[in-house]
């Protein structure tokens, strides 16, 4: 649990962002941590699949964050990021279905490899090429 340097209490009355100014009004505090982390795992993945961004229209909270992904096979998913994980809420952009219960998966490799072969050959044959080029670094 990360420390906040702001009183919880100011929190509860606004769980919500409107906009990026909102958003200053908490720096140093976990909200700002889950949207990083949010962030970080777009970038990780965004080469492997069609398109992929933190949701700017469902809230931030300080536990939880939605990215939205778009696979090579063009299917549309929204995820929700909490400690616990990542998992799909919604088969579109920026929406949640709480009827929905999908498991929680630890990364983001192992929850797109399950949705997108198309992101797993990309991912694959990306890492084919890390490892020829190491092994050429090691042989030169």
């Amino acid at each position: 649990r990360m420390e906040t340097d702001c009183n919880p209490m100011e929190l509860s009355n606004n769980t919500g962002f409107e906009g990026d100014s909102d958003y200053r009004d908490f720096e140093g505090t976990d909200v700002k941590d889950m949207r990083l982390e949010a962030e970080a795992v777009v970038n990780d993945v965004l080469f492997a699949v069609s398109n992929m961004f933190v949701s700017k229209t469902l809230p931030c909270a300080e536990d939880v964050a939605y990215i939205n992904v778009e696979t090579r096979e063009r299917n549309r998913y929204c995820l929700e990021l909490t400690e616990a994980g990542l998992r799909v809420v919604a088969y579109d952009f920026d929406q949640t279905d709480d009827g929905l219960q999908t498991p929680y998966h630890e990364t983001v490799y192992s929850l797109l490899d399950s949705l997108s072969p198309a992101y797993r050959e990309v991912f694959g044959n990306a890492l084919l090429q890390r490892l020829e080029a190491l092994k050429k670094d090691s042989q030169s």
